[in-house]
């Protein structure tokens, strides 16, 4: 098991696949650092040294990731509700803020504006 950020994950995971398990490290950004930190981008955990294992989480924990950007997403829309803008009001109850159609298909604007995101 290789231990990153506070969580074991097993030697025979892809690098890149370990990556993208954080919050707001995605395809590009987990292929991003492991070009700068020159990994093969088919690399397992296991192959790694504990070196590299240590530049990884250093790196990590330089981001902006996890709680972090959750508590920003949170703090910006409830930014947008306190000073009453359009988007504000359209994220506290609920409805497509970005312009979408609301006579039908509301369902993933309703899914994604549920009340963890109002803040």
């Amino acid at each position: 098991m290789v231990f990153i950020l506070g969580l074991n994950f097993p030697e025979t995971r892809f690098v890149k696949k370990t990556l993208q398990h954080f919050y707001g490290v995605g395809p590009l950004v987990a292929s991003k650092l492991l070009a700068k930190l020159h990994i093969h981008p088919t690399a397992r955990l296991g192959s790694l040294s504990n070196q590299t294992v240590l530049d990884i989480t250093a790196e990590l924990s330089s981001m902006k990731i996890e709680n972090d950007l959750r508590r920003e997403l949170v703090d910006n829309i409830k930014r947008l509700r306190d000073m009453g803008a359009y988007r504000g009001k359209r994220h506290a109850i609920g409805l497509p803020v970005r312009g979408q159609r609301t006579r039908t298909q509301t369902a993933t604007a309703q899914k994604l504006n549920k009340i963890e995101r109002r803040g």
